[in-house]
């Protein structure tokens, strides 16, 4: 099938991803942060021969040469799975510690696979739906047309960081393929939310990623006396997003292509209710079942019918993640 190299291994989505690309018959090496991390994956699949599975170790993603050694492999490497994102506990100058990180990242990967590793024919790089919002003015229906028309300045304030930091990574992506005419050609994948099914390795409190921690307050009980605001109203299985990136190194037209990648709205009260009627032994924990909603009854709208066509996803329920999440997190005793 090909040989793979998966950045950010340990992550959230690239934990699913590794599964599907073991199951889609792909020889995997994913790049961790440390050996321990390393050697929790590699244990958590130990009927994987080596030469399916292996790590490398990259201490800090948006150092400069970060992956020159990781992308000269032999065998060499076919494709590339760019899930990895720089990773701060305390960001105190935006530029300095979020906003060039994350596009030094992405184009030093860039760089390097076209300097060292020839034979790599695509790559799919992690952006989000951060880098299509507009939530100063919401379009009717967003799709992968939409950008974030935040501005560098604009990136400076903190509320607008995160967002700024996709954004600009994704765009940086687009342009180094249109002015540097290397090897590959690339694809993006954009999703919003991402709830899901914690997997077993990465189960403690610190390991859920923040779209799941909705769920985790609300069966651990801190939403008992009502809900916070939703925020943002899409969401998606992270299963779905793990498939949308090994689709787009399997199907030849995913090249060159942004991958919207969303399941439907929802509103924390949704989540509540599902939580509620899928686990009765809860209901002492959740929210009254009377709160009202404060989704917008004029809620934009999305368009996912591209990763559909395209990639064949098929998009998991609300009612289906949200249950497989929180099993998978009373399982751990969360």
């Amino acid at each position: 099938m090909g040989r793979v190299l998966l950045t950010g291994g340990s992550g959230f989505i690239a934990a699913h991803i590794i599964d599907i690309l073991l199951a889609h018959g792909f020889d995997t090496v994913v790049t961790v942060r440390s050996e321990e991390k390393g050697q929790r994956i590699l244990e958590a699949h130990p009927d994987t021969p080596k030469e399916k599975l292996s790590y490398v170790v990259v201490k800090d993603v948006a150092a400069e040469g970060a992956f020159d050694e990781v992308v000269k492999s032999d065998p060499p490497f076919d494709y590339v799975l760019h899930t990895a994102s720089p990773f701060h506990h305390n960001v105190q100058d935006p530029v300095k510690d979020f906003l060039d990180p994350a596009i030094k990242g992405t184009t030093g990967i860039l760089k390097a696979i076209k300097a060292y590793a020839p034979t790599v024919k695509r790559v799919v790089v992690t952006s989000s739906f951060a880098a299509i919002v507009n939530p100063e003015k919401h379009p009717e229906v967003y799709s992968e047309k939409n950008w974030n028309p935040v501005t560098w300045e604009e990136g400076l304030q903190p509320s607008h960081t995160y967002r700024a930091s996709k954004t600009f990574a994704e765009k940086a992506a687009w342009e180094f393929v249109e002015k540097e005419k290397p090897n590959f050609n690339i694809a993006t994948v954009n999703p919003p939310l991402v709830f899901g099914p914690v997997v077993h390795y990465l189960n403690s409190l610190d390991s859920i990623n923040t779209s799941n921690q909705r769920i985790s307050n609300l069966i651990q009980g801190k939403y008992k006396d009502g809900v916070p605001p939703t925020g943002a109203f899409l969401w998606v299985d992270v299963r779905d997003v793990a498939l949308a990136h090994v689709r787009a190194i399997e199907v030849p037209e995913a090249g060159g292509q942004r991958f919207f990648i969303a399941s439907g709205t929802y509103s924390n009260k949704h989540l509540a209710d599902v939580v509620r009627e899928a686990f009765p032994e809860l209901k002492d924990k959740l929210p009254p079942k009377d709160i009202p909603t404060d989704m917008p009854a004029d809620i934009y709208g999305f368009d996912n019918k591209k990763s559909i066509k395209v990639l064949g996803i098929q998009y998991r329920s609300l009612e289906q993640s949200v249950t497989d999440t929180a099993k998978s997190l009373l399982s751990i005793g969360i």
